[in-house]
């Protein structure tokens, strides 16, 4: 039901914000990587695993969580050395700029369980470290840059709505079109700009030419995290399943509400590591 969903967002929304705002560094990264921990479990439904290797999946990607925030130099208050957040925010965002556009393009099945959990870790680890790289900079960035999924999802909503007709990809997610993801593309513009103009230090901008590559940046980014979505979309298909689990009412699964933002933050933590900081 509509109320039900409208409801479960405002709490969802209250909770983020409360989290980020108002928890030590610690306890946002503990609270974060918990939800990485259903989401990782919801992965392994979509993948069918069986009991075991599900939960293999999901201890080992605890134990993996607790060996990076012992790695030398890690401060829950300033997150990694920068080298680890390249490398590994890095990789993924390869993963979703070359592997995956073949990938849904040519819907490839996921046949191996030993890919489908190397693709789990793909998806979620990276995203974590993102989260707590970005919190540690600034609560403030790290809402920022979450917006501008937020953003473009709204936008492609009601563009998609208004005057979509030219489907993006009809036999992944039926229901959005290539003037929805334009539409979001440019409603994540005019954020940009304005985010730039208004709040120079967020985004560490200064200057014409910085102020545009930033906006082109985000833009970029928006629609990278289409990709991140119609992937989710494509494994759940292929699973037959409607959504990754039923944790939150009206919503589905944690995948289904954080599978743009796996694609979109690796990248945003690597360009502020390496020219924000």
């Amino acid at each position: 039901m509509l109320s039900t969903r409208i409801i479960t967002a405002v709490v969802l929304v209250a909770a983020v914000l409360g989290a980020l705002f108002l928890l030590p560094p610690q306890w946002w990264a503990i609270v974060s990587f918990l939800f990485v921990l259903v989401a990782a479990y919801e992965w392994t439904a979509i993948e069918k695993f069986p009991a075991i290797g599900a939960a293999v999946f999901v201890i080992g990607m605890g134990a993996f969580a607790l060996a990076l925030v012992n790695v030398p130099g890690f401060d829950y208050a300033a997150g990694w050395p920068a080298p680890l957040v390249v490398i590994i925010c890095g990789i993924a965002t390869l993963f979703w700029l070359v592997v995956v556009p073949p990938w849904l393009h040519f819907r490839w099945p996921m046949r191996s369980k030993p890919i489908a959990a190397l693709v789990g870790w793909m998806l979620l680890v990276p995203a974590w470290i993102a989260l707590v790289q970005l919190r540690a900079q600034s609560p403030g960035r790290l809402l920022a840059f979450m917006a501008i999924v937020w953003i473009a999802d709204t936008a492609a909503y009601f563009t998609g709505r208004a005057i979509g007709k030219r489907k993006l990809a009809p036999q992944i997610s039926p229901g959005k079109t290539w003037e929805g993801v334009a539409g979001g593309a440019a409603g994540v513009l005019v954020y940009a700009l304005v985010l730039a103009l208004a709040t120079p230090r967020v985004v560490g901008v200064a200057g014409t030419g910085a102020i545009a590559a930033w906006a082109l940046f985000a833009t970029a980014v928006a629609l990278l995290s289409v990709a991140g979505d119609l992937f989710e979309s494509l494994q759940k298909r292929e699973a037959g399943m409607k959504d990754s689990g039923s944790i939150l009412p009206g919503h589905g699964g944690v995948l289904d509400r954080i599978d743009a933002l796996l694609a979109a933050l690796p990248p945003l933590a690597v360009a502020s590591v390496v020219l924000l900081r």
